[in-house]
């Protein structure tokens, strides 16, 4: 086991005059109890009359009330498509707690102590950093589908081993930020994710620290981000902003999806209900042929992706007579049907939410815990049937030419 992480007894720091108002930037490590006590020191002070930190609200949430997650609307998240984004923030919070299991220190407790101190005095909390969700989007949007699709492996892989973090880590945590080190262990080209991850969100702080100073009317600003932030955030606030509102409208905006992985499915689906009609064309027994095997490879592959995932045996026929038909609609996913009939027939419990931070720290707790066993089915029923088709269409191919 590596020793604690440590940083110097002053950590970097910058001064930024706007008008009237003097921010003070305390550049941290999100794992060194050196930067909690700096914090303390710094609010105790009495110098400030309020305190930014580098958190969005969701983040903000998470960090000050892990019970919001008991909130989370399972049929919702199913339905508006977004087990993606919980699982990728799920993993996240895996990682993170890896560096607290290791180094006894929970990963934003500079900030979670900034949060209290602030509180304690009465002092404003400015929330200044951009939503995680929008950020995540944003560098998907970055990527191209196939990039896209190792950095959603690659971050469930990297972030759930149980592997202890290893030194490069470390040196990255001392010198950047908790989400860039996640990426970065296994990202195969850095700059495809530094734009969204690091440049947009130091200009996004920035504009606005700005507008929440001005907001709240106060003079001296303590701000505390991390230590990859700092020379980014001072450097953008020197720079000035004409329209900060705007700036922060624009970094907001998810890019609209190239058109032509939207118009793949489709095109995929004519092909293969072409295949189909021109093989009963060509004789009913080939076309009843075809049918069969698609049902079967299709539904087979799902539910046996259904089955891996610990589904209950009636969510497994689900994935089996789901899987067929919602492969020919691009609209629909096998994971959809799954995930909500996993949800009805194994409810979680309040116990399950309540323990689902830690149980996602292990593969084995992914499986145990019916919250994440969700998420589960979802991802590998969806996985299943996505091979399905393509074997299918295959299959289906070489049945028509041979």
């Amino acid at each position: 086991m590596l020793p604690p992480i440590v940083s110097p007894s002053d950590e970097p720091q910058s001064e930024v005059a706007l008008g009237e108002t003097r921010i003070t930037l305390l550049g941290t490590a999100h794992v060194s109890r050196i930067s909690v006590e700096q914090v303390e020191q710094l609010i105790g002070s009495g110098d400030y009359d309020a305190v930014a930190v580098e958190l969005c609200r969701s983040r903000y949430a998470a960090l000050m009330d892990p019970k919001s997650l008991a909130q989370m609307d399972l049929f919702s998240v199913i339905r508006q498509r977004r087990v993606y984004m919980v699982v990728a923030n799920l993993a996240l919070a895996a990682y993170q707690q890896r560096l607290a299991d290791q180094f006894g220190i929970e990963p934003g407790a500079e900030q979670r102590a900034a949060v209290r101190l602030a509180r304690e005095r009465g002092l404003p909390v400015l929330l200044i950093d951009r939503e995680i969700g929008i950020t995540l989007r944003r560098i998907s949007a970055s990527l191209s589908w196939w990039k896209r699709y190792s950095l959603f492996v690659g971050l469930l892989a990297a972030l759930l081993t149980t592997d202890d973090v290893t030194e490069d880590e470390v040196e990255r945590l001392k010198e950047g930020d908790v989400l860039e080190t996640a990426f970065a262990e296994f990202a195969h080209d850095r700059q495809d994710l530094y734009a969204p991850l690091i440049d947009e969100r130091d200009r996004y702080m920035a504009a606005k620290l700005r507008l929440e100073a001005e907001r709240n009317g106060v003079k001296r600003v303590l701000v505390v981000v991390g230590v990859g932030h700092l020379k980014g955030i001072t450097r953008e606030l020197n720079a000035g902003c004409d329209d900060c509102q705007a700036r922060l409208t624009a970094l907001e905006q998810v890019p609209k999806p190239r058109r032509w992985p939207s118009v793949l499915p489709w095109l995929l689906l004519l092909l293969i209900i072409g295949g189909l009609a021109y093989g009963f064309v060509q004789s009913p027994a080939l076309g009843f042929d075809l049918v069969v095997s698609w049902i079967l490879i299709t539904g087979g592959l799902c539910a046996l992706g259904t089955l891996i995932a610990g589904g209950h045996p009636l969510t497994v026929l689900a994935a089996f007579l789901a899987a067929p038909l919602t492969t020919l609609h691009p609209a629909i996913g096998a994971g959809m049907v799954t995930g909500v009939v996993e949800l009805s027939l194994r409810k979680p419990s309040v116990g399950d939410f309540g323990t689902l931070r830690g149980d996602v720290a292990t593969i084995r707790g992914w499986w145990r815990n019916r919250v994440a066993r969700v998420f589960v089915v979802f991802l590998l029923s969806t996985l299943g049937a996505g091979i399905g088709t393509y074997i299918g269409g295959f299959h289906i191919a070489g049945k028509l030419l041979g």
